[in-house]
């Protein structure tokens, strides 16, 4: 379990690949993001369609985007809390 489960050879593959993206995917090159976070600029060409969207519509989908990531989170700090407590709970039944 834990760090010793992954060999040393793929845990130099995951920094490695990690590193990649930082340095070459996941950053704003020309400095023309319009908020934080904003990394259209990929070397792949992906265009998802942001720039057709109108300000309002961009508005929405960042709100959308930062409730599910508050979702998440709260699924794995349920899970969490589900792993603790152990034992049986009335609606749950045994853990």
């Amino acid at each position: 379990y834990g760090a010793d489960a992954i060999p040393r050879e793929g845990l130099l593959q995951i920094v490695l690949f990690i590193g990649w993206l930082e340095l070459f995917v996941m950053r704003d090159v020309a400095g023309t993001g319009e908020f934080v976070g904003d990394f259209r600029n990929m070397p792949l060409g992906i265009d998802f369609g942001w720039d057709t969207f109108s300000e309002e519509q961009k508005f929405q989908k960042r709100a959308i985007e930062l409730n599910q990531g508050r979702a998440a989170m709260m699924g794995i700090l349920g899970l969490a809390v589900h792993d603790k407590l152990g034992g049986s709970l009335p609606i749950v039944g045994d853990l």
